[in-house]
């Protein structure tokens, strides 16, 4: 995607690049005992097929126990790293309703984006919340702010419940059979340094990638929804790879 075709994007899917790039924002809650001040903390994020956000929380931090008097709360998703005026950059606050789930499949997705998870996902005090989203305010640089509902923010992926069926496995045989393509990945398509990236999701808008404890997504350029266009989806990007990008 050029720059030229980011500009003229709609918000939506601004937002959901935002959302599925980050692995870690700023949660706000409604304080339960201090007159409902705000209260903002720093969670680690993953996030489902239709990019529905979804944070692993202990019930002894305030922001859940803020949850649990008050389910009201925004995500803040900052994509202005790296840039020399971090005001010119990509951030959006999204509002929604945190509500617990049990969901295996993004349980699986979460450990995947966050290792160091699988350590104590299982203690008793620990739960996921998925958070159904309101609507979000986009800021993608000077002039650029956006109010966006809930509708055009969140995917509908009911068309891609096989490629998410299959996602362990595509993940298994490209971290196991394909590692150099992995890397290609992100060192020719995005320009990342380093060997031995993994990857840890794929959705019907692109992968995301690991590496100690930096992460990075790769866009594809058109939505899949199977594990056959995944395969062709991910040939094509490791031929563009090969080819210098």
């Amino acid at each position: 995607m050029t720059e030229q075709d980011r500009q003229e994007e709609a918000p939506g899917p601004v937002c959901r690049r935002l959302i599925r790039a980050a692995d870690r924002a700023a949660l706000a809650t409604v304080e339960r005992e201090r007159e409902s001040w705000p209260y903002a903390s720093l969670v680690l994020v993953a996030c489902g097929h239709d990019a529905s956000p979804a944070v692993l929380i202990s019930t002894l931090a305030d922001h859940t126990k803020n949850i649990l008097a008050d389910d009201r709360v925004s995500l803040l998703y900052d994509g202005t790293g790296g840039l020399d005026d971090p005001l010119t950059g990509a951030r959006v606050s999204v509002q929604g309703r945190a509500v617990a789930t049990e969901d295996e499949a993004l349980r699986a997705r979460y450990i995947a984006r966050h290792p160091s998870a699988a350590g104590y996902v299982d203690f008793a005090d620990f739960s996921f919340y998925r958070i159904e989203v309101v609507r979000a305010h986009l800021v993608a640089g000077f002039g650029q702010i956006h109010w966006v509902e809930a509708d055009d923010v969140i995917l509908d992926a009911s068309a891609a419940a096989e490629l998410a069926a299959a996602e362990p496995g595509i993940i298994e045989h490209m971290n196991d059979d394909h590692g150099g393509a992995i890397d290609l990945f992100a060192n020719v398509l995005l320009g990342r340094p380093g060997a031995g990236w993994t990857m840890t999701g794929i959705d019907p808008e692109g992968v995301d990638l690991r590496h100690g404890g930096e992460v990075a997504r790769l866009d594809f350029d058109h939505p899949i929804a199977d594990a056959g266009a995944a395969r062709t989806a991910l040939v094509d990007l490791t031929d563009r790879a090969r080819m210098g990008g």
